[in-house]
């Protein structure tokens, strides 16, 4: 799978028996927890698409935190990488009222970070904005709490285990996991500032590596690196972390596997049972490892019963593309035409390849295994540790009429929030509504019709969007409730020389340079020398709240998606460097914030809630939920062989009744001795759980699906199904089990 990585293998293992001594200079912890939500009947976050409802389980979805602070008194701050399609203000606002009763105000909007991974594959009805509650049918509450309750419990847990430590910090290129969607609007950038850099997308990954000052051990590593989450197309219906969330779990698998292993190894170890330790380390995890509960979880540990938290979190974003085959005409095969991205005039027609085309979950491996090796190679090389002080600022801003500095003396402002005609087209990720196209600059009479009903954009607003036409001003739509922001916050983390600039939307790969470049300029030239060129800047994407998109003025001509959803008009990009540099010199400086801007609203009283919730069955007649309606199929040779899919179908209520949070609906169990031994769960990549209503009944089916992976050991399996269920809306929940007949992997 991974061609000439063994020698780079057996490297990673030494590092582990004979690890480098660093010295203790922060507290740090991590921590991580279940956040995947309701695998049934919700709506998912990313494509709005009405008809890509849950429907099952790829692998779970986690909130993973780091805290570092300097001492137990002293300042300290908390990010998190949340494997969802974008952070939400609520979200924000309840994590932070929660965090408050438990620690008083040791964790506030000013040092806590909530980044999104940006999945496109995880439960919507999270946010509280009209404009992303639409495909969900409103708020879903299920939701909703399981997102908060991950993320709350990820920074508990870190703050539990913060232990003296030290963080180290390494960067690298990685060539092959991005394409920019939206060639043709990135070259409207100046042909002086694109000739600085190799490519039209960001290739860097910068990684820190948190260690046990103990124990010299690693406890986490944090990586941030920008592709999108669309590995998983607009008709997948499987809950996933996609590309990122997968490297996730690969990463931390590959870690325990790892370390665990390593305990065994001495120097005079034979270099064949080495190298066949170190083909084991696959992307699948390697050996499942972990002790099982009642419930079947597979709790992934190291030896000492300590947690290692991989993350891979989201950057500069907005134009950057894991389908990095390009974008094809599904009629003809040709590439579609490079201004619109269409296909003879037809949006729809025009599809990006990822590199396991046409398999979506091969191409999410690919993407995920490019970055997982990757981040390994950062992780096991790198040497340099960060020093100095951990500082914060947070500021809210009414992004709606900023005033900003233009060439020639002039100045321009902000706008409400709209979209343009370009949004309604979607991307070659995604395709959005026939009869549009990226780089529309005009809207038919029919769409004004249909826009006008809604809300005719003021005069005002056309004037200060333009070029771009106004499809949806929904900077002014209020009924029922607001439909986009208008308070956004804007946050810079530090820790020593590196520097997180948390962002509240997607920054395409321009966009985010100059945001980085212009900030880096403002530390170095306001502080005296404590920064300078070794300072990293990185930008963490879909943070705290969620605005859309931020393309250069440039980009902005040209109207493509990412353009029409730069929601506050042309000087959008300008606004951010302006408010992040004031930032960045108060940080310089030595200066606190005094005026920290409008709150944003909480609309948790107005919200619709439309989604109902499940409202109680009963099995068919003489069914008892966990039997089976169809058991494994034995293949003529009498077992299953590695790359085989084995598969069995219970009968099942709808998952919504319990989510098994920290649980599992799935297991592969395996015969060891008189016990049967969980040995994967639905958190791992080869094992799929579906869930499907059973010919319009109450009740359901639910379907195990096994790829037998290359790592797997030979023995006897079966399947083990978990699930709760309600005869009535106000009935006690009851769980059941359910298990399948018993075959071989040979």
């Amino acid at each position: 799978m991974y061609p000439n990585h063994i020698v780079f293998l057996l490297f990673t293992l030494l590092v582990y028996v004979f690890p480098s001594p660093a010295i203790s200079n922060y507290l740090i912890g991590v921590g991580s927890y279940d956040s995947t939500g309701p695998a049934a009947g919700v709506n998912m976050m990313g494509y709005a698409n009405l008809d890509q409802s849950t429907a099952g389980i790829h692998f779970r979805l986690r909130a993973r935190a780091f805290i570092v602070a300097e001492s137990s008194e002293g300042p300290r701050i908390a990010f998190v990488n949340l494997d969802a399609g974008m952070a939400s203000q609520l979200v924000t606002i309840k994590v932070l009222e929660r965090l408050s009763k438990r620690f008083g105000n040791l964790y506030t909007e000013d040092n806590v970070a909530i980044s999104g991974t940006h999945t496109h594959a995880g439960p919507g009805g999270y946010m509280q904005y009209v404009i992303y509650s639409v495909t969900s049918l409103g708020f879903i509450p299920q939701s909703f709490d399981a997102i908060v309750t991950a993320i709350e419990m990820s920074i508990v847990q870190a703050h539990q285990n913060l232990k003296s430590g030290s963080i180290f910090i390494n960067t690298g290129d990685l060539d092959n996991a991005g394409v920019n969607r939206s060639p043709s609007a990135y070259l409207f950038n100046p042909p002086d500032e694109r000739s600085r850099y190799p490519r039209d997308v960001d290739t860097l990954m910068t990684l820190l590596k948190f260690v046990d000052g103990t124990s010299q051990k690693s406890i986490g590593a944090f990586n941030w690196f920008a592709t999108h989450g669309t590995s998983m197309s607009k008709d997948n219906t499987l809950i996933s972390g996609d590309n990122k969330g997968a490297a996730a779990r690969f990463f931390e698998d590959w870690f325990t596997s790892t370390a665990t292993n390593s305990t065994t190894f001495d120097a005079q170890d034979d270099i064949n049972v080495l190298k066949e330790k170190a083909a084991a380390i696959k992307a699948t995890g390697g050996q499942p490892c972990g002790k099982t509960t009642s419930q079947g979880f597979k709790v992934r540990k190291n030896a000492d019963g300590s947690k290692f938290v991989g993350a891979f979190c989201q950057s500069n974003v907005g134009d950057v593309s894991p389908n990095v085959l390009g974008a094809f005409c599904t009629d003809t095969g040709l590439p579609c035409d490079f201004n619109h991205s269409s296909c003879h005039g037809d949006d729809q027609l025009c599809i990006g390849r990822g590199p396991g085309y046409p398999d979506e979950i091969k191409s999410t491996k690919i993407i995920a295994e490019r970055q997982f090796l990757k981040a390994v190679e950062l992780f096991t090389s790198a040497k340099q540790q960060l020093t100095g002080k951990i500082d914060y600022r947070h500021v809210y801003l009414n992004f709606t009429n900023i005033k900003v500095s233009l060439a020639g003396g002039r100045s321009g402002m902000t706008c409400p929030a709209a979209l343009g005609p370009g949004f309604a087209a979607g991307t070659t990720d995604g395709p959005g509504a026939f009869g549009f196209q990226q780089g529309d600059t005009k809207i038919n009479e029919f769409w004004k019709l249909v826009r006008d009903h809604l809300k005719k954009p003021s005069d005002y607003q056309v004037d200060c969007q333009k070029p771009k036409p106004v499809l949806l001003s929904t900077g002014e739509m209020f009924f029922p409730y607001a439909w986009a922001p208008a308070i956004v916050p804007i946050q810079i983390l530090r820790i020593g020389k590196l520097v997180i600039l948390s962002v509240p939307g997607e920054f395409t790969t321009m966009s985010g340079r100059r945001l980085r470049e212009s900030v880096k300029q403002t530390l170095i030239s306001n502080s005296g020398g404590e920064f300078d060129n070794d300072t990293h800047i990185v930008i963490a994407g879909l943070t705290n709240t969620y605005s859309q998109y931020i393309a250069t003025p440039e980009e902005y001509k040209q109207q493509r998606y990412e353009a029409a959803s730069t929601l506050y008009g042309p000087h959008t990009l300008l606004a951010y460097i302006q408010e992040f540099n004031k930032l960045a010199e108060s940080i310089a400086k030595g200066h606190k914030i005094v005026n920290k801007g409008p709150s944003p609203p909480d609309l948790s009283s107005v919200q619709l809630k439309l989604l109902p919730d499940p409202f109680g069955e009963s099995p068919p007649p003489g069914i008892e939920f966990g039997d089976m309606k169809d058991d494994v199929s034995i293949p003529k040779s009498g077992f299953f062989s590695k790359g085989d899919k084995p598969s069995a179908a219970f009968w099942s209520p709808n998952p919504r009744y319990d989510l098994l949070s920290e649980g599992t609906y799935a297991v592969v169990e395996m015969l060891q001795g008189k016990r049967w031994v969980a040995a994967y769960d639905d958190d791992d990549f080869s094992l799929i759980f579906k869930w499907n209503v059973y010919n319009d009944s109450s009740y359901g089916l639910a379907t195990l699906e096994w790829e037998v992976p290359d790592t797997v050991s030979n023995g006897v399996y079966r399947f083990r199904h978990f699930g709760s269920s309600k005869k009535t809306i106000g009935s006690a929940i009851e769980y059941f089990t359910g298990a399948s007949s018993a075959f071989t992997v040979s």
